[in-house]
């Protein structure tokens, strides 16, 4: 079984290794609802292939435990097209150990990640940052204090945060930027810790790996009104700024000049 992931974008951003691996497979399965890829044609991906693409859902994968996929490979070569890069989803950890387990054999095709591309555009340094966290959305009343409380843990220690955005696939929901700022900022007003407040710096990211994605760097209270376009969003808190990252957070996303003087 091979992992091979797609990119940010489009069917375009997949590597030649990657394709040639896809054409050469007797089975093709895709996931589609870990993250966005909206440039995405399924036609042209197909046409790229030469194969059928069997899409594949959450509960193919969470609830029977990938059984389409590891009865595909234990009779031929099968992959599966991941958006991003194949391991981030730690359900596609999960059925490669199940696979190695079953007896078969696995490989990885490494594809953009929103991780490194999220940060490259923001200009801040990759190693200044600590765990990121996912922002949920808020259902039924239920509030989750985790993104609030991985922020503050990064904050003291000096160090950023990237924040995934919630994704329901399903019901074709993306939150964004502006909602994940939204909802920090209600955990503010009930924690009171001082983590995430209107003049908190903040960086949106929009459409990482298009040709137009969007940075913009400001205040939260700036950025509840900017907008970011269509989906998909990311956001990321700083920690402690280095001069040069002040300059790429000004001179890249547009953050007010009075960044600069945030340097530490």
């Amino acid at each position: 079984m091979i992992f091979i992931g797609m990119g940010l974008h489009s069917e375009a951003d997949i590597s030649l290794k990657g394709l040639k691996k896809a054409k050469e497979a007797d089975a093709v399965f895709a996931e589609l609802y870990t993250s966005l890829m909206p440039g995405l044609s399924k036609e042209k991906l197909r046409e790229a292939t030469g194969k059928g693409i069997h899409l594949v859902t959450r509960r193919d994968l969470e609830e029977e435990e990938g059984r389409k996929i590891l009865d595909a490979s234990k009779k031929g070569k099968a992959v599966l097209l991941v958006p991003g890069d194949p391991l981030i989803a730690t359900t596609h950890v999960d059925l490669r150990i199940r696979a190695e387990k079953q007896g078969v054999k696995t490989s990885i095709i490494h594809g953009a990640s929103i991780v490194s591309a999220a940060i490259g555009l923001s200009g801040l340094q990759n190693y200044k940052f600590g765990r990121s966290v996912t922002i949920p959305f808020i259902d039924v009343g239920v509030v989750s204090e985790t993104p609030y409380n991985v922020i503050a843990e990064n904050k003291n220690r000096g160090l950023h945060t990237l924040c995934f955005l919630d994704i329901k696939a399903d019901e074709k929901r993306y939150m964004t930027a502006n909602q994940g700022l939204k909802t920090l900022l209600e955990l503010e007003n009930r924690k009171h810790q001082n983590v995430v407040v209107s003049d908190s710096l903040a960086v949106g990211i929009a459409r990482a790996g298009s040709e137009n994605p969007v940075v913009k760097a400001d205040f939260a209270h700036g950025l509840l009104e900017f907008d970011f376009g269509q989906p998909p969003h990311s956001l990321i808190f700083p920690g402690k700024l280095h001069f040069m990252e002040a300059e790429a957070l000004v001179t890249l996303a547009k953050a007010p000049v009075t960044v600069k003087a945030m340097v530490t």
